[in-house]
């Protein structure tokens, strides 16, 4: 029997400089039976004639990923499974492999994959210790999905852009389970994976780590994330009043004690905090900056 087809959606607007390395590690990947769907929001650049090159499934849809990621996942994928990718992602090249035998070994109807954050500046390094400690936390958003699922709940709410991740992730569990995949161990250099140089330059050895995914953020700019995540902040009122804000993962993605503390010290993670006291203050600082935003803009 042939293996279940797998259809990674990838959104994207003006990428040009990452699209060819996230489109790459779809195609090196391990498992046979993939098709990739590319959900472009009208760039301007030349992003869509650089993933031409890997597929001829280009579609143009926005205005945000919310809307991108709904029509590719329910309207234009084919597989039994569905995966959405953002433009500046790697995929390693044993994930969906590893997704695909671990979905069918369990009742999942949704997995978190493990992040790893690239580049080689101090905060670049604070972000892949930071967002080490959120894999599959609340904080965490799933990104492989049964398609049925996906339908079921309706995909994401396009109301929301930033908690949107979080919101499906709570419509998923109230049919089932979401879990965690497990890190592969096999090491990358048993074979030859064409994007292991690129992973060196940008700071971090790839040998171990076959079914994660390497995020690019080697360009890292404060302004340009404390940007965002204020950006992302103005759905925040939206989510917590759909949801309730006494809802326990309400208090914990919104709160301060479970964002500032309890997310790094769960389940024995205090260990590891404590061993980087220099990476524990950048942490701290880009959450006392995000944060000191939050409340101007609660304020305004």
């Amino acid at each position: 029997m042939k293996p279940p087809l797998v259809s990674v959606i990838i959104t994207t607007k003006n990428d040009e400089r990452h699209i060819e390395n996230c489109l790459l590690s779809v195609a090196e990947q391990t498992y046979p039976q993939t098709e990739t769907i590319i959900i472009d929001n009208y760039s301007t650049d030349q992003t869509c004639k650089i993933a031409s090159k890997y597929t001829d499934k280009i579609f143009k849809k926005g205005p945000e990923r919310s809307a991108q990621r709904n029509f590719g996942i329910i309207h234009k994928a084919s597989g039994k499974y569905v995966m959405f990718l953002d433009s500046d992602m790697i995929a390693g090249p044993k994930t969906i492999e590893t997704a695909v035998s671990f979905m069918g070994k369990g009742d999942w109807l949704a997995l978190h994959i493990p992040e790893f954050i690239l580049g080689r500046s101090f905060f670049c390094q604070v972000r892949h210790f930071e967002r080490s400690f959120y894999d599959g936390t609340v904080i965490d958003g799933s990104r492989f999905f049964l398609k049925t699922t996906f339908i079921k709940i309706q995909g994401f709410d396009e109301s929301m852009s930033g908690p949107e991740d979080w919101d499906l992730d709570k419509k998923i569990k109230r049919l089932g389970n979401i879990a965690l995949l497990p890190r592969v161990t096999e090491r990358n250099d048993k074979f030859f994976w064409k994007l292991t140089d690129l992973i060196f330059k940008k700071g971090f050895n790839p040998s171990n780590h076959s079914s994660i995914i390497f995020h690019n953020e080697s360009d890292f700019s404060l302004k340009n994330y404390l940007s965002k995540k204020s950006y992302y902040s103005l759905s925040f009122d939206n989510y917590a009043r759909k949801w309730g804000k006494d809802d326990p993962d309400i208090q914990k993605q919104l709160g301060i004690k479970y964002r500032f503390w309890g997310v790094f010290i769960e389940d024995g993670k205090w260990k590891r905090f404590a061993k980087s006291p220099l990476l524990l203050l950048g942490v701290y600082f880009l959450r006392l900056m995000v944060g000191i935003r939050f409340l101007a803009r609660t304020s305004n």
